[in-house]
């Protein structure tokens, strides 16, 4: 199947001079379009979601989208002549802004609702997290989290939902060869939920805990007691999440990586409580 979708993609660009190349990316739906000192990045079955993250923008800009013979539709971007940004810089003022503009985005929120996405509770995400556990193997440390998120789980709910990515791992931000233009792409995973759920990731994984209260002003947001059963809520859930992912690919560095994170978040959850 996937040999008669390279064949087809390659005919779609025949007669163009294009070359067609994988671009990476989990999917392996992402493409290098060249042609001379031209590029384009191609993904095949993008959201329709991405037009509005363009006119934002959030991502590189959207060219063209263009439907092929076998029904798949692929869309052309900017090809951005730039890097991801380093571990270190995700605490800038820059990735802040970016966040607080994606959060705060009305039309990223309508266009999400038509597409047919509802808000995602926390009870929802404990449940979809439980139902996955079952089968696998219980360590004390998956145990504590289910336990924690359970027990929590109201307490840490917020009513005011918004558009998240949920996945802002730095190789996801791409810096333009200006240094000033920033984006932040691979929106796949993206839910309506509280933003605590991409603050969360972007403050355990990049930002020193004595930096936060400084690093949540350039976003526009006090610390609080609230905000810290929040944020270590998320990311209970989404280490929670990763390692599933991880164990479901088998990938056992990964798996002893986030057992072990799952071990100190539920020390800090418990010391947050006390």
């Amino acid at each position: 199947m996937e040999r008669q979708w390279w064949n087809a993609l390659i005919h779609f660009f025949d007669g163009d001079n294009w070359e067609i190349s994988p671009a990476g990316g989990l999917t392996g739906e992402a493409y290098m379009a060249s042609s001379g000192e031209s590029k384009l990045f191609i993904k095949r079955n993008s959201s329709p979601f991405l037009a509005v993250l363009s006119a934002e923008g959030i991502v590189p800009k959207l060219l063209w989208t263009r439907r092929m013979d076998n029904g798949d539709v692929l869309t052309a971007q900017t090809w951005l002549k730039g890097r991801v940004l380093t571990p270190n810089e995700m605490a800038s003022e820059q990735v802040a802004e970016m966040l607080k503009k994606i959060h705060s985005s009305e039309p990223l929120l309508t266009m999400m609702k038509r597409l047919g996405k509802k808000p995602v509770t926390t009870t929802q995400l404990l449940n979809r997290l439980s139902s996955q556990a079952r089968g696998r193997t219980e360590t004390r440390a998956l145990r504590q989290s289910l336990n924690f998120l359970k027990d929590n789980a109201e307490r840490a709910e917020y009513p005011k939902k918004m558009v998240c990515h949920s996945d802002i791992n730095h190789n996801n931000w791409l810096l333009g060869e200006d240094e000033k233009s920033l984006y932040l792409v691979d929106w796949d995973q993206a839910v309506i939920a509280d933003p605590a759920m991409d603050l969360a990731m972007l403050l355990y994984w990049y930002v020193e805990e004595e930096d936060w209260e400084d690093w949540l002003s350039l976003y526009g947001m006090k610390r609080t007691k609230s905000l810290q059963l929040r944020l270590v809520w998320h990311m209970i859930a989404m280490t929670v999440r990763f390692m599933f992912w991880h164990q479901e690919h088998a990938e056992m560095k990964k798996i002893i990586l986030f057992e072990k994170d799952l071990l100190w978040l539920n020390d800090y959850a418990a010391g947050l409580l006390v």
